[in-house]
């Protein structure tokens, strides 16, 4: 019966309340879904999940000790994957963030290169940016991960002490400076003996993540690894 009455609302409740995929804006679109069919097929993916000395590893290889690192995919100016990203950050929309974690989940759990891993780590967002914002996106992004590919969260691990203006239209030298010393470790002994995969939206010059990275890489035999949504290679 439920499902007779569901088939006639539907189309009434899309009517008046149209549900948009973020990537092109279409209302042609599932209401459990927040990207439609053609979308999700256009974005660029990179493979560099199942590629090891990829873009995203090999800088980040070069400054500290890690296991792997990856993005799911290119991240341009203007494209589908930033317009997601645009809502996810500045529109509250968290679900899209929750979405976009289950592509790269998705992801995750068909690579070799990432089974070891024992827990994830949000990027933290400093205390006064997510009570502006309403939550952690790296955060939402981790959550659709885990729906898929079942691992551990560690949120309350690590703190951004910090508030750090956007590194959007900072040099690579001026990113890597103002994110020195920003994070700290509040839960040792949650980390302590584990493999890390610290997770983040989208990757440019990695000077956040090297900054956050060292931290965790401080506490005693922990293992690192980095996955992201995105890549950009932009400055």
């Amino acid at each position: 019966m439920f499902s007779i009455l569901q088939k006639y609302t539907d189309p009434l409740v899309h009517l008046f309340f149209p549900h948009y995929c973020v990537g092109c804006s279409t209302d042609v679109i599932a209401k459990t879904q927040w990207l439609c069919s053609r979308c999700v097929q256009s974005l660029p993916a990179t493979n560099f999940l199942h590629t090891a000395q990829n873009p995203v590893e090999i800088p980040l290889a070069a400054r500290m000790p890690i296991e792997a690192a990856a993005a799911a995919y290119y991240f341009t100016r203007k494209g589908i994957l930033h317009n997601a990203i645009m809502q996810l950050k500045y529109h509250n929309y968290p679900e899209v963030g929750v979405y976009l974690g289950k592509l790269l989940g998705e992801q995750l759990l068909q690579s070799e290169r990432f089974q070891q891993v024992d827990a994830l780590v949000p990027l933290p967002l400093n205390a006064k940016k997510q009570a502006l914002r309403g939550y952690n996106q790296a955060a939402k992004i981790v959550e659709g991960i885990t729906a898929v590919w079942p691992k551990p969260i560690l949120t309350e691990a690590v703190a951004r002490r910090q508030f750090t203006k956007t590194q959007t239209k900072e040099s690579r030298v001026n990113r890597w400076e103002n994110m020195q010393a920003v994070f700290e470790i509040v839960d040792e002994a949650a980390l302590t003996g584990k493999h890390i995969l610290l997770v983040d939206d989208v990757i440019t010059t990695g000077a956040t993540i090297e900054s956050c990275g060292h931290t965790i890489l401080a506490v005693p035999n922990t293992k690192l690894s980095v996955a992201a949504v995105g890549y950009t290679s932009s400055h």
